[in-house]
């Protein structure tokens, strides 16, 4: 966290306190008296002074006392009329961090919900991490789990960012743009899932700021100026909406607003536009009585200017996830310029203001405020979700960011749900988004009654029903288009948790071989010796162990050594040394092992052709022909090869490359289609390029194939077409392509 202090006032809510906290007549002080009881003000006097003399001597950069920060941080949320014990914990938020408070003396002091607070606001600092990276994934961790659990971490720590982000001048200009770049990923995204409008834009405004100050200033003298030229306009459309509205009976608040720098930098960016043609930096907000007076004041509006087609948006039939509500509808007024306006209700301006913060600052009874608490809740417990699916911190991170998209579609559910899912999201993004299960096992979908595939794109109003078996599984290929982090998260967890599996499979095979050619039994291995192997290694389990040597990541010779000493078998070993150690068993490769086992893409092996195995560490074992230039390098490394050799029941198809060299004909490319067919053969894919002379056309096919007499009895089929010159089958892409 930067210790560091503003050259100017503040820009948060609150600017720093000249007078101590907990006397009559601070900033705090005067906060607290609107909406707090005496006895709850003293108890936060209490946790300023501990503050205050835990952070005794302690300074920020520009030589300011310390506790000026939490006071700060404690100030923008009294603005939000947060509880006490959110209060307190923003003023003891760097005690545990920064003094030799811990987390055990606050709880006896100011309770446990306190420190429970506290701890989720503090940093890791006493565990080692290879990189920063990693260490700031963690900490992003921990206090998004502390926040699944009370979502007033979250509000703690976005005040804490706000007021850091207004004093961050004394800072380095390296460490500005780190600080504003993290800002403009994580918590401005947060503060507005969570409907802080006015925390969510001050932070974007100060992260454009240190990341583009040329450009920010540039904007802002920009915006300056149009203020000045624009402000007679501005001022007719005030009267203009103002006074028809009045004719119309309508009680309303009419505000013009400046639309904030970043907003304007990004629609400049978006649609490759000039600051002059943007028109709408000026909008209006109108706010009503109550919910029916929005869409009659909507009426009034169009009847006064023309709308502009495709602009309108109903935000209070569908509120958006965060809870906000409002109409949203751009008009031609005098001019002809585009004026864009906010049709709200008094209630719904609070929620747009406040957010999840309305749950203390607003009474609960209101039915859509307990909705908008249950649609935070769920969204909590996704990140729940996300986080027992993520194998580390950087992934739980990298799954987060996807999930904080701001533009959403809202389709419908079979029964009338609306479900809100982030713009670009496909099918299987929905089928996540109803269950894990249905996520797991879906095989097709129907948008609007029409069967469409997975990857399909969701539009608002859709209606989506997904199909599923019972049977299926996750496809790898979905990783490709999916967009939300839990569809993500769980597909990626499901394939790692079957490539375990498929990998301690062949790990006890690779195993089991070579132990026999050390002549013992892998029965004679019992559970206390692999007990033993386990604590050494330092691994979870036996399977752990297996699916590193099945991924390359142990050697099946070493692991069989030691498993054989752990056993008490070293006089046995130490035996074997005198006689000549059997050659290790072939491995035989029945093609359905699934992930444990790849067939390399640089020579395409198939039944038939002479094979070696590679140990990949990454990969498992790769299966390459054994004259594939790609393993040229490597065969001096014995400890990296297994012998293996394909079984002869083995069923399935494999893909080949063929190039066919053919006359120029109409219709060459049905007859050779209709003769892979009649082969018994599937079409992967087809390429076609001509020759140097018009004559000739080169054909490339990926095609499957059971075995290499398959492929033989194709080709030869293939040959017998008239006008086929030549075909060949092809090992390799690029540089390294070869024919056969």
């Amino acid at each position: 966290m930067p210790k560091t202090a503003a050259k100017r006032p503040a820009e948060p809510v609150i600017p720093p306190p000249l007078l101590p906290a907990d006397s009559e007549d601070s900033q705090l002080t005067l906060r607290l008296r609107e909406y707090l009881k005496q006895d709850d003000i003293d108890h936060i006097w209490d946790a300023y002074r501990f503050s205050a003399a835990a952070h005794e001597g302690q300074v920020r950069r520009s030589g300011e006392p310390y506790v000026i920060h939490p006071v700060s941080v404690a100030g923008i949320l009294a603005e939000l009329h947060l509880d006490p014990p959110t209060l307190i914990a923003a003023l003891l938020h760097d005690v545990v961090e920064d003094t030799g408070v811990t987390k055990q003396e606050i709880g006896e002091k100011f309770g446990k919900q306190v420190a429970d607070l506290v701890d989720g606001l503090s940093k890791l600092d006493k565990i080692e991490f290879q990189s920063a990276t990693q260490a700031q994934a963690e900490n992003f961790r921990k206090m998004l789990l502390a926040m699944s659990q009370d979502v007033r971490v979250i509000l703690v720590k976005l005040a804490d960012r706000l007021h850091n982000m207004s004093t961050l001048d004394v800072m380095k200009p390296e460490k500005q743009r780190r600080i504003a770049r993290e800002t403009l990923d994580i918590y401005a995204p947060i503060a507005n899932r969570l409907g802080l409008n006015e925390i969510y834009q001050t932070l974007e405004d100060l992260s454009f700021k240190y990341l583009y100050p040329m450009r920010h200033r540039v904007i802002s003298k920009a915006v300056m100026a149009a203020r000045g030229n624009r402000k007679e306009v501005v001022g007719k459309i005030l009267d203009a909406i103002n006074q028809r509205l009045k004719d119309q009976h309508i009680d309303a608040e009419v505000t013009g607003r400046e639309k904030h720098l970043y907003s304007i930098y990004r629609k400049m960016t978006g649609k490759t536009v000039t600051f002059s043609q943007i028109y709408d930096i000026y909008g209006f907000r109108v706010i009503v009585r109550d919910l029916p007076t929005c869409y009659a004041a909507l009426g009034v509006l169009h009847g006064l200017y023309k709308p502009i087609p495709g602009k309108f948006k109903d935000y209070i039939a569908i509120p958006k996830a965060n809870g906000y509500q409002s109409l949203h509808t751009t008009l031609f007024g005098p001019f002809g310029t585009p004026i864009e306006i906010q049709i709200r209700s008094r209630e719904m301006h609070n929620i747009a203001d406040a957010g999840v913060a309305a749950h203390w600052l607003y009474k609960t009874t209101d039915a859509h405020l307990t909705a908008l608490q249950q649609q935070t809740h769920q969204w909590l417990q996704r990140l729940l979700d996300i986080q027992n699916e993520s194998s580390d911190s950087l992934e739980f991170l990298e799954h987060f960011k996807v999930d904080l998209f701001p533009d959403e579609v809202y389709v419908f559910t079979p029964k009338g749900t609306i479900m809100a899912l982030p713009k670009g999201a496909t099918a299987v993004d929905f089928a996540y988004a109803v269950h894990t299960d249905i996520g797991n096992r879906c095989v097709a979908v129907k948008i609007n009654q029409e069967l469409a595939p997975l990857r399909t794109e969701l539009h608002n109003g859709d209606h989506v029903e997904i199909i599923t078996a019972a049977h299926a599984h996750p496809n790898p290929a979905w990783l490709n288009y999916v967009l939300t982090g839990k569809a993500r998260a769980h597909i990626r967890h499901y394939l790692k948790s079957m490539q375990s599996t498929e990998s301690a499979l062949l790990g006890e095979r690779m195993l089991n071989q070579a132990l026999r050619a050390l002549h013992a039994n892998p029965a004679t291995i019992d559970d206390s010796a692999w007990q033993r192997l386990v604590r050494d290694y330092g691994a979870k389990s036996k399977d752990e162990i297996l699916a590193d040597i099945g991924m390359g990541k142990r050697l099946n010779v070493m692991v069989a050594h030691q498993l054989m000493a752990q056993a008490g078998q070293q006089e046995v070993v130490a035996e074997q040394q005198k006689i000549a150690p059997k050659v290790l068993d072939t491995i035989t490769i029945r093609g359905s092992e699934g992930m444990a086992v790849q067939f390399a893409q640089c020579c395409r092996p198939i039944p038939g052709d002479p094979i070696l195995g590679f140990i990949n560490k990454d990969k498992g074992l790769v299966i390459h022909t054994h004259d594939c230039p790609a393993i040229r390098k490597f065969r001096l490394d014995p400890d990296k090869w297994l012998d293996v050799e394909w079984d002869p029941q083995g069923h399935r198809l494999y893909k080949v490359s063929l190039k066919l060299v053919v006359a120029n004909r109409r219709g060459m490319l049905a007859k050779i289609a209709s003769g892979i067919a009649e082969a018994g053969s599937n079409i992967d894919n087809v390429s076609m390029e001509e020759a140097d002379n018009s004559t000739y056309t080169n054909m490339n096919f990926t095609v499957q194939v059971e075995n290499r007499v398959h492929l033989a009895e194709l080709m030869r089929r293939l040959r017998k077409i008239p006008d086929v010159v030549r075909i060949n089958r092809v090992k390799g892409s690029g540089a390294e392509q070869r024919v056969q």
